[in-house]
């Protein structure tokens, strides 16, 4: 039967600590490389040059990187073989070799000289998706990533993967609001939630993706308005997962950056309660880059600092060494402080940042109504005051705020 019928007998090779020979050190054999790595292999890498990624991996000693060219012998002792340079003689030479050898050979010129064919792999925690497309690269990967995405936003409900039965908790960073900037594995996680305990911050949309029998619980702080207590919010994760469901805490941004996620984190371990933390991308860095500002850029600033602005300088309760902070000449990041950003104002540049100190501010970041307002330290005030500025917004103070996309 010709090679292109797309005929192959579908096998998982366990390759964790056998060794396995790449012939060639481009971007195929780099790809290569690191699905091998993934299986855990003892991976040996024949080439006179490789790309930089593949020389980072020899130096850390993930790999063995002989530096010449492929010669007969190189396969003695493989379980597998790769034949991936630029030289069909060459891969030939590997191929013969390995058929002598009864070694299997994926030959990355000639799929039909080559006794192996690699799938289109995708991952979902300890699944693995491959999918030979009949001789078609383009249709196996098309078919992987609609097997992959639906895996990921629970259109294909994986149920087999759900933990043993006794309940658990998993502290989901959402991002900054966009559903599109959740991670991975907080979508998984969402997908096999029995229980969501959201917080108006998180990414909304999501919520409404989710089956019907799936149980939404509002656990949002609204700024100086309604709130849940966060005594109740543990209370209501431990008395979920004791009742032998998946509970999910999904909170925009990460659990851990001023998101209480490491007091809910105690609480379900107290109570004996398994709990996963999903980190998130925070909207310290994700909102203001999403507007164009980077936090850090190179000759500029070599610091950023991220603050809680929910309490104003002088406040008995506040933690924060702003005079210290008026002294930094790096990028000063504050969340949670609109109300209070006149006195913050006030305070750094009663500390020595400079009143012309240039500063952006960020609202509804990452949503369709952001938008992002430039002005200075000294007119901070005035600017919030002008354009009726509310939370949620992100505002930074620096050098960088100052920076175009023409720098």
């Amino acid at each position: 039967m010709p090679p292109e019928s797309g005929t192959v007998y579908p096998v998982g090779l366990r390759l964790r600590g056998r060794s396995v020979v790449v012939v060639g050190g481009g971007r195929v054999a780099h790809r290569r490389v690191a699905g091998l790595l993934e299986a855990r292999a003892r991976v040996t890498v024949v080439s006179p040059e490789v790309t930089p990624a593949l020389e980072s991996l020899a130096a850390a000693g993930r790999a063995t990187w002989h530096r010449r060219t492929y010669r007969s012998g190189d396969l003695a002792g493989a379980w597998y073989a790769v034949a991936a340079t630029d030289d069909p003689a060459v891969n030939a030479a590997v191929a013969d070799e390995a058929e002598g050898a009864r070694i299997f050979c994926a030959r990355a010129d000639d799929r039909a000289a080559s006794s192996v064919w690699t799938p289109a792999v995708g991952r979902q925690g300890d699944l693995v998706v491959g999918v030979h497309g009949g001789g078609d690269p383009q249709r196996a990967i098309g078919v992987r990533d609609a097997i992959v995405a639906g895996l990921t936003d629970g259109s294909i409900r994986d149920r087999a993967a759900r933990p043993a039965p006794g309940g658990s908790v998993v502290l989901v960073g959402g991002g900054p609001g966009d559903p599109g900037l959740i991670t991975v594995r907080g979508r998984q996680a969402l997908a096999t939630a029995d229980v969501v305990v959201a917080d108006h911050l998180g990414p909304q949309p999501l919520l409404a993706s989710l089956p019907p029998e799936v149980q939404i619980i509002d656990a949002s702080k609204l700024p100086r308005g309604r709130s849940m207590a966060q005594e109740t919010i543990n209370d209501l994760l431990v008395t979920h997962a004791r009742a032998g469901r998946r509970v999910v805490r999904l909170k925009g941004g990460d659990p851990f950056v001023f998101g209480r996620g490491y007091e809910e984190l105690q609480a379900c371990t107290a109570a004996g309660i398994p709990v996963e933390v999903v980190p998130g991308i925070t909207s310290a860095v994700a909102v203001p880059a999403l507007a164009g500002i980077p936090v850090t850029h190179r000759g500029l600033t070599h610091e950023f600092v991220v603050v809680s602005g929910h309490l104003p300088p002088g406040h008995p309760q506040s933690l924060v060494d702003w005079a210290a902070l008026g002294r930094l000449r790096g990028t000063l990041v504050v969340l949670m402080g609109v109300d209070t950003a006149p006195a913050i104002a006030t305070a750094l540049i009663g500390h020595g940042r400079a009143p012309d100190t240039p500063v952006a501010v960020v609202t509804d970041g990452s949503t369709p109504t952001q938008r992002a307002l430039r002005t200075t330290l000294a007119d901070l005030p005035a600017t919030l005051t002008q354009h009726g500025v509310r939370p949620p917004a992100v505002w930074v103070v620096g050098e960088v705020a100052g920076l175009t996309a023409q720098g």
